[in-house]
């Protein structure tokens, strides 16, 4: 098994598109304005998605689908919970405005972690709030192009060490979106 390439900066455009009942559902999309960036070896993205872009040359298409394996498993139905209410009072009042049907909220479990869930149903007493990944059980599509695959330099791998090490992902615009510890900073997959 050939070693993966680290710190190699990637850029890419891409659709990210789902399989359903329906079709193809385009999930979401990286434009040359706002281009997909990683550091490669850091864990930004899935594996599987990593390993096929990073040989690509600059100029390169690329159109591939992962399955629910190389992305984010199978949906589990272990990781639908139910939550007290009272975790979401503040000042002695249910917080009606972030928490209702379909919301995704930030959470954080007892050791610290962050994470986001899925608001399934509001009850009287329970919150059942959904953990799994939006695309668990899912084979996903990536299409798009890569418009830079180079080393990365010094100055970029000490950015990324210094945020990663300050605020776990360094991306501001992923508030209310899940990545379970894969970010793209703008762009969770």
């Amino acid at each position: 098994m050939e070693e993966q390439k680290q710190n190699k900066f990637i850029s890419v455009t891409y659709r990210l598109y789902t399989k359903g009942e329906m079709g193809r559902e385009l999930i979401e999309e990286a434009p040359v304005a706002q281009p997909f960036q990683f550091i490669s070896g850091f864990g930004f993205t899935l594996d599987a998605f990593e390993q096929r872009i990073i040989e690509l040359p600059q100029g390169s298409d690329f159109d591939f689908e992962l399955t629910k394996d190389e992305a984010y498993g199978d949906f589990d139905e272990a990781h639908v919970i139910d939550l007290d209410r009272e975790i979401f009072t503040i000042n002695g009042h249910f917080d009606h405005e972030h928490i209702y049907k379909d919301a995704v909220v930030p959470l954080q479990n007892e050791d610290g972690n962050r994470f986001y869930g899925r608001v399934v149903e509001v009850g009287d007493d329970k919150v059942k709030m959904d953990l799994n990944h939006p695309l668990a059980g899912k084979t996903i599509n990536f299409k798009g192009r890569v418009l830079e695959n180079r080393e990365a330099t010094t100055e970029e791998i000490q950015r990324i060490t210094t945020q990663l090490s300050e605020d776990g992902c360094g991306c501001d615009e992923c508030e209310g979106h899940q990545h379970e510890g894969h970010c793209g900073c703008g762009h969770c997959h």
